[in-house]
């Protein structure tokens, strides 16, 4: 696809429908069965949307809002708002109404697209900008402010002329999901964004043959750009999976060729995988054969019994896996979150192919990537082809190049204190930088400091303790104390065990990287309860408020796990 230097995010669209109008473009389910649509038809259905905001008087710049789960009209609505120049707002589906609402009187939003009507109230004693309500579905109020889409849309659309959004101005504004504090409202241009997509299929390139699978949400950069907008711009066709819990089976049965995934998708299978399979069972050690000959494979240092016996591994246990995935996969991307290393090992042993990447919202957001024959899945890849990277003297990761956001809305102090003089964004991430390649240790903000001035990383910590499948979720503390603690959601309910096999996973660690202190707790972590962000990161600061009188008690415990056993005793 041939773009020019001053295209916008509506360009790509128009352009992929007038160059393959009769391809498959999109398919989802409606309630009864699979319903398909062509990039000729997707064309026709969004100057139907394009024709229905026109007549809400909108100029270019007026910030328009959605909060739907991945479907057609997602798509439909945001090319339509892109091709007046308006500004898209995306919202995450299952966030809380104060946060939704803040986000919308924050960005001064004029129209917002629900998904139900019955979301409206909730929203509406706190929202204080938005002029129109239009929802898919429920019943419209008498006051002609929230309108259902049937009786919004026209039944005819308008031509289809290009945007008069050039692409320097502003396309979206995303709020971050926020691991502490207020979201900020990034401001990505078209430019942003569709510089972005263009390094992306550079890098990792996607093909008209290929079908994508979407249950990432949308109003994620990651989802958006490398789902979305490359999908688009490749002209392969994109399956909006039903839902999370129905994603195993439209995996299965819609075959796609390319995921585009968080780390927790695989600590769920695995962990689903590890009960199938127990420890020192026949069918595990069948499964660690397999596992071993592939790592082997895949770094190039497989031995003559490996070349001869993989195709039977492959045949007995790496062939269900990809069953399971549908088949037909052709590249599996990972972000969002550091995918832990014995992961990587074992489902690319298993002969995924799994690329890492790596970037933030306000990168629009891919910076480095892992490249399909050029993987190290230990770092997240080399920075894509239009994107500068340097450490500075506190090996905190710079970025700078046209993906770079235009700032922070309404937050010029915020922007100040990320985007330097000289352009450089810094990530708040610190990395190694060797031969090109990033390797990330840890964050900036993140960082553990004990009263004794030791300093821990926690993302290393916790995906060590991981490696142990009777732990499902586990938040590391320690700051400003003298010993490290943890929340656990867990298989097990002894404190004292859990403390145990907790630190048998951290032999490798520093002798001051030991769990001192722990606390079991029932409810697990979800984005529904605040506790995560939508991309499944811990939001460390909501976790420690909701817990703060279970750790203070926790700290009052010393757990010392030594050769003779376990022991509990006041600190």
């Amino acid at each position: 696809m041939e773009l020019s230097a001053n295209s916008n995010l509506s360009d790509l669209f128009l352009e992929r429908t007038r160059e393959t109008p009769a391809a498959p473009a999109y398919r989802q389910f409606d309630g009864n069965g699979w319903i398909d649509l062509t990039w000729g038809e997707a064309a026709r259905e969004v100057a139907r949307w394009r024709a229905a905001l026109r007549k809400e008087n909108f100029k270019p710049g007026d910030r328009v809002a959605m909060c739907l789960h991945n479907r057609i009209d997602w798509m439909l609505f945001d090319q339509a708002a892109l091709g007046l120049g308006l500004v898209t707002v995306p919202l995450y589906f299952d966030d809380r109404p104060d946060h939704m609402a803040w986000c919308l009187n924050d960005s001064g939003a004029r129209l917002l697209l629900l998904e139900d009507a019955t979301h409206w109230p909730a929203l509406q004693r706190q929202v204080q900008t938005v002029e129109r309500v239009v929802c898919l579905g429920g019943r419209a109020t008498p006051d002609g402010k929230l309108k259902l889409l049937q009786d919004w849309l026209p039944a005819r659309g308008e031509t289809l002329v290009r945007s008069p959004a050039v692409s320097d101005n502003l396309a979206s504004i995303v709020y971050t999901s926020g691991t502490t504090g207020r979201p900020k409202g990034v401001m990505l241009s078209h430019r942003n964004i569709l510089s972005n997509v263009v390094a992306s299929m550079q890098a990792i390139p996607a093909y008209a043959t290929d079908r994508f699978l979407s249950f990432l949400p949308l109003s994620h950069m990651f989802e958006r750009t490398t789902g979305y907008y490359a999908a688009m711009w490749a002209g392969a066709q994109t399956v909006y999976a039903r839902s999370i819990s129905l994603l195993a089976d439209d995996m299965r049965e819609q075959q796609p060729t390319v995921l585009i995934c968080v780390p927790r998708i695989f600590e769920r299978i695995w962990g689903r995988m590890q009960e199938a399979m127990p420890a020192g069972s026949p069918k595990r050690r069948l499964f660690e054969a397999a596992v071993d000959a592939g790592w082997r494979r895949f770094k190039g240092e497989a031995t003559r019994r490996d070349r001869w016996l993989w195709p039977i591994l492959r045949f007995l246990v790496a062939r269900q896996l990809c069953h399971r995935l549908g088949g037909r996969i052709r590249l599996i991307i990972v972000g969002g979150a550091a995918f832990a290393p014995h992961l990587a090992r074992i489902f690319i042993g298993l002969g995924l192919p799994i690329i890492q990447g790596y970037g933030l919202t306000e990168t629009s957001p891919v910076l480095a990537a892992n490249r399909l024959g050029d993987n190290d899945p230990a770092s997240v890849g080399r920075a894509l082809e239009s994107v500068e990277l340097r450490c500075d003297k506190h090996g905190e990761l710079l970025a700078r190049g046209p993906n770079i956001m235009l700032g922070y809305w309404n937050n010029p102090a915020a922007t100040t204190a990320v985007i330097d003089d000289d352009g450089w964004f810094h990530t708040g991430d610190l990395v190694r930088l060797d031969g090109g390649r990033v390797y990330i240790t840890g964050r900036v903000k993140d960082i553990i400091v004990l009263s004794s001035g030791e300093k821990i990383s926690p993302t290393d910590t916790e995906q060590a303790i991981l490696r142990d499948a009777v732990f499902e979720q586990v938040m590391l503390l320690g700051e400003g104390r003298p010993k490290l603690g943890l929340l656990v959601v867990g298989k097990l309910e002894d404190e004292a065990e859990l403390c145990a096999r907790a630190n048998k996973q951290l032999h490798d660690f520093p002798g001051y990287a030991r769990i001192c202190h722990i606390t079991r707790v029932a409810e697990p972590w979800t984005v529904e309860n605040g506790l995560l962000t939508p991309t499944l990161k811990i939001k460390r600061k909501e976790m420690t408020a909701r817990y703060a009188r279970e750790i203070e008690k926790m700290y009052t415990i010393t757990v010392v796990c030594c050769p003779q056993g376990v022991k509990n005793h006041s600190a």
